[in-house]
């Protein structure tokens, strides 16, 4: 039986039971597929973070209970604080590699985390009925990126009052559904809803902010953005758009350290 060090890390927040809870577990090789959904399974956070040693750089693989995702922000920034506290990485940024989404890095800027991530692509599209039925209100405009669609609404309180209908939103064939409005003491609030994968709400949603910028960089002509999403643990991030790429900065905290057997 193998013993697997396990880190439980709070995502952009600065504050423990805040922000986006992620597992990460560092290996020294890489575990079969179905033993790793096992272990996420078992964990039961919104996603859980492989990373292997590979010379100088880490792979890196996510997975929620159900299933296993292109890419994940959170856990990339968990896992990039405990590469950077608990494994001292020599270098800054951390580079890690992901077999569907590339080249992801993290910097190191005192307590604060800056990944950057390949930006969405997204087209406006039609709101699909089911999602003005489990929302209860059609929103301004709707636009389909490579695995989710965002419903842009007029407020703040639109997004934090909506308790959607979660059966019509996992009949909508995407990744998950992204909620957004202009900000009250932000540029831009979000929430995440997405059954599709075993979550019916994500706390903080790092990949969902590579879809959310460049939207938000167009409407308000601003590159650099201050974003809060508001599940009830709430996140708060800083967003800068470069075009192709987008940096997404917050930070973390350790909740626990383990061991797993398995």
């Amino acid at each position: 039986m193998a013993k697997i060090k396990l880190y439980q890390i709070d995502a952009f927040t600065d504050k423990v039971f805040g922000g986006n809870p992620a597992a990460v577990c560092v290996l020294d090789a890489w575990l079969d597929d179905a033993k790793m959904q096992s272990i996420a399974a078992e964990n039961n956070l919104a996603e859980t973070a492989f990373v292997v040693k590979t010379g100088e750089d880490y792979e890196i693989r996510w997975f929620t209970p159900t299933v296993e995702v292109d890419l994940c922000g959170h856990a990339t920034l968990a896992a990039a604080y405990v590469l950077f506290r608990y494994y001292n990485h020599p270098t800054n940024p951390v580079k890690l590699y992901s077999r569907r989404s590339g080249l992801l890095t993290v910097e190191k800027q005192g307590n604060a985390l800056t990944l950057n991530f390949p930006t969405d692509k997204l087209e406006k599209t039609e709101t699909p009925e089911a999602l003005v039925k489990a929302f209860g209100k059609a929103p301004l405009e709707t636009y389909k990126g490579k695995t989710d669609y965002l419903l842009i609404y007029t407020s703040e309180d639109d997004v934090a009052c909506f308790a959607p209908d979660i059966n019509l939103i996992n009949s909508v064939e995407a990744r998950g559904v992204i909620v957004s409005a202009p900000g009250n003491g932000v540029d831009f609030v979000s929430r995440f809803f997405c059954p599709q994968v075993g979550i019916s709400e994500d706390p903080v949603t790092g990949s969902a902010h590579t879809t959310l910028t460049p939207y938000w960089n167009k409407k308000l002509d601003k590159k650099t953005l201050t974003a809060k999403q508001l599940s009830k643990r709430q996140g708060d991030l800083t967003c800068e758009y470069l075009g192709d790429r987008v940096k997404i900065t917050g930070n973390a905290v350790t909740y626990l350290t383990g061991e797993i057997e398995v």
